[in-house]
């Protein structure tokens, strides 16, 4: 039986899979639908080759190449074979790059879903693209213009996060959801979806979860998780939830978020935030030097200016996030007002719903 090839490598790229995944065998039930991700693929049809196994920044990258390899080798065989109708990759460029190579090689055509963020550090990736990606399905809203100015057939499909977004609860259900009273102020802290992230992140999160409770007495602190990461009692005082992330921002007050695509959540929940980031010393020196953008945040990043304060490497300071995040709070306070416009003006540019849909169909079309 011919088969399409999907290959997502972290926690975020299995959900967009397995929404794909869903699509997929309803448009292309003639096709078996096989790759790389996690439970949530594996839930929605698609037969798994290996694990996701992500990793971020460029020390963390070459501690999975071994294991990269082998999987490499395994999918030139299994081209080999003939029986790959197309192969879709989902962001993960570091891999999925090697991928489209070895695709186009053995003359398979290949879809980019969430494709390489060369805007931000690699334009000389752009041509690379050109040569090994058949069609591009783009998520953001300024990337279709810039990849087909470089002979890249891209289309703007929409964030994949909206079709989530559509069954979001308002505040008080939210808060039922995920066991919190509906009255008092809630923080809510999303420190990463990948072991590394965590390891940096969460010690100056629960920092500053306490630097904010001396102030707001009362106030409650909830932390959403990947399904991927165990957390110990000792090294997290505060509840978690796992899988809810809009669940966690209806429900909050206020935010701090990794950067990443929570800080896109946050913009379509309406619930105003700071971004902060820490990475390995080396992988940030190499960034300061590639890095061609004002913003680290995607929230950021799409209002083309500082809508949420960012606080990035030794920048992230515990009192100072606290700081930031205070003023809030305050229903009423000029910062907390111009937030929540910004990130409605997001909202906005992020396109519809139906990015899966979309997806899908062009697949269906490039398969012959």
């Amino acid at each position: 039986m011919r088969e399409i090839l999907i290959l997502a490598g972290e926690a975020s790229g299995d959900l967009h899979g397995a929404k794909l995944a869903e699509r997929l065998r309803l448009v292309r039930p003639d096709l078996a639908l096989v790759g790389t991700g996690g439970e949530r693929m594996a839930q929605a049809g698609v037969t798994l080759l290996a694990q996701a196994e992500g990793g971020v920044g460029f020390v963390e990258v070459i501690r999975h190449l071994p294991r990269h390899w082998r999987l490499l080798n395994a999918l030139r065989t299994r081209f080999a074979k003939g029986n790959v109708a197309l192969v879709i990759l989902i962001d993960y460029p570091g891999f999925n790059m090697r991928v489209a190579a070895a695709a186009k090689a053995a003359g398979i055509p290949v879809l980019y879903y969430i494709t390489p963020q060369v805007w931000a550090w690699k334009a000389g990736r752009l041509k690379t693209m050109a040569e090994v990606i058949t069609r591009a399905a783009v998520i953001l809203p300024f990337e279709e213009a810039l990849l087909r100015a470089h002979r890249i057939d891209a289309t703007f499909v929409g964030h994949p996060l909206l079709d989530r977004a559509q069954t979001m609860p308002d505040r008080a259900e939210a808060r039922r959801r995920i066991g919190l009273p509906v009255d008092g102020e809630v923080l809510a802290l999303f420190p990463g979806s990948r072991p590394e992230e965590i390891r940096r992140h969460l010690s100056d999160f629960v920092a500053v979860a306490r630097q904010l409770e001396e102030r707001r007495p009362g106030l409650r602190v909830v932390v959403s998780v990947a399904p991927t990461i165990d957390l110990g009692a000792a090294a997290l005082p505060f509840p978690m939830v796992r899988s809810a992330s809009f669940d966690v921002l209806r429900a909050a007050d206020v935010a701090l978020c990794k950067s990443g695509t929570t800080t896109l959540e946050a913009a379509v929940a309406g619930c105003p935030c700071a971004i902060v980031y820490r990475t390995s010393p080396i992988s940030y020196m190499i960034a300061k030097r590639l890095v061609k953008i004002a913003h680290i945040g995607l929230l950021n990043i799409v209002a083309g200016r500082r809508v949420a304060p960012e606080f990035v490497q030794d920048d992230f300071e515990p009192v100072r996030v606290a700081d930031a995040l205070m003023p809030l709070f305050d229903i009423t306070s000029a910062e907390r007002l111009a937030m929540l416009a910004g990130l409605a003006e997001v909202r906005g540019r992020l396109g519809t719903p139906g990015a899966s849909d979309r997806v899908a169909e062009m697949a269906s079309e490039m398969v012959a």
